[in-house]
């Protein structure tokens, strides 16, 4: 006991470091020292999941849809403009519906117009909200414009130019299907945080996904219905890879803990197992019936086209929810904070009294 310490009569509180782990240690990554009492170290999301998943879930739909209906109007001929036609209707839920959720989840609707105010490139709030009016002042008027041509007597001349209006929505769309899981691994939520290539992977094949089976459907002609199957198939494909990269990832940084709770069961029976595998599944075995527009081959397409859908919707609401876990855990949050190569016996800091 120092001399301060004497004449105080305290004791003085001095860190006891372990030695160094020895050379060739083995080490793996992770936290498994003490929490505060057991408290989370993080806020979660002040997000409500369902409001947020959904505007999510829609701004992916509407913007896969507008860029699949901007190829399918390059491709010409009279069914894929019918595609494109569907896809410019599909293209106002996310300016509508999803805008009305986001602005409701803001609880302070001004919020939405502050961020018009100003460009920042380095955040992603900044850059989604301008995507998102971007896509919006293209896929309003060329829905509008579509509509007119088709409906009001001499405005058959709007039709060619809602086209030509859509084609900057089909690019920003392509931003709109994405930039939400660059916005949530931005975050210092953990399990958003660990894997931000994969869970963009997963967030824009998901958005296709659900763009081709919707725009499924809606459709009549069976070559394009199976074309609408074989992209459905390969981003349901994608999706399935991005989801085994992000669970690997999510192991690797040692996050996969907020993953085995509720949520995460969530995501793995009904996102993965009814979004991604049984619709994979049902899309073979349609296509594997040959080109019947009725029949067993349709009832099938269409179930899958719907799983697909409600797979995808889930996926947003359930990463919420896990990322929500992940924040909470202090043992989940710790471990993603430190550094990743830890001594397989950590040095110890111990506070003795001397």
């Amino acid at each position: 006991m120092s001399d301060a310490a004497k004449g105080t009569g305290k004791s003085e509180r001095r860190p006891v470091i372990a030695p160094a782990p020895r050379a060739g240690a083995p080490t793996r990554p992770g936290w498994d020292g003490p929490t505060y009492y057991g408290r989370s170290q993080l806020k979660s999301a002040p997000f409500n999941n369902w409001m947020v998943g959904g505007y999510i879930f829609l701004a992916g739909l509407s913007g896969a849809s507008s860029l699949l209906g901007g190829v399918a109007d390059l491709a010409g001929g009279p069914s894929a403009r019918d595609v494109g036609r569907r896809a410019r209707r599909l293209a106002l839920l996310a300016p509508t519906v999803g805008s009305v959720l986001l602005i409701l989840d803001l609880h302070t609707p001004q919020r939405f117009y502050n961020m018009l105010r100003i460009f920042k490139p380095r955040s992603p709030m900044s850059i989604g909200t301008w995507i998102l009016m971007t896509f919006g002042a293209g896929s309003v008027p060329a829905a509008l414009a579509d509509f007119l041509g088709e409906r009001a007597p001499g405005l058959g001349w709007l039709k060619p130019a809602a086209r030509i209006v859509q084609a900057p929505a089909a690019l920003a769309g392509a931003g709109l299907s994405v930039y939400t899981a660059s916005l949530l691994s931005a975050t210092s939520t953990p399990y958003w945080a660990a894997s931000p290539r994969a869970l963009a992977v997963r967030f824009a094949a998901s958005s296709t996904a659900a763009g081709a089976a919707a725009l499924l459907l809606g459709e009549r002609d069976a070559d394009t219905r199976r074309t609408l199957q074989l992209v459905a198939v390969g981003a349901l494909a994608v999706e399935a890879g991005a989801a085994l990269a992000q669970s690997a990832t999510a192991e690797d940084k040692g996050v996969e803990q907020a993953a085995k709770g509720r949520w995460g069961k969530t995501e793995k029976l009904v996102a993965t197992g009814l979004g991604v595998i049984a619709p994979l599944a049902v899309f073979g075995i349609a296509l594997a019936l040959g080109r019947r527009r009725n029949g067993a081959g349709s009832a099938l397409t269409d179930a899958a086209a719907l799983a697909t859908l409600a797979g995808s919707a889930m996926l947003r609401v359930s990463t919420l929810g896990v990322g929500d876990e992940s924040a909470l855990r202090p043992e989940v949050s710790m471990r993603f904070a430190q550094p990743r190569n830890l001594p397989k016996e950590p040095a110890r800091t111990r506070l003795a009294q001397g």
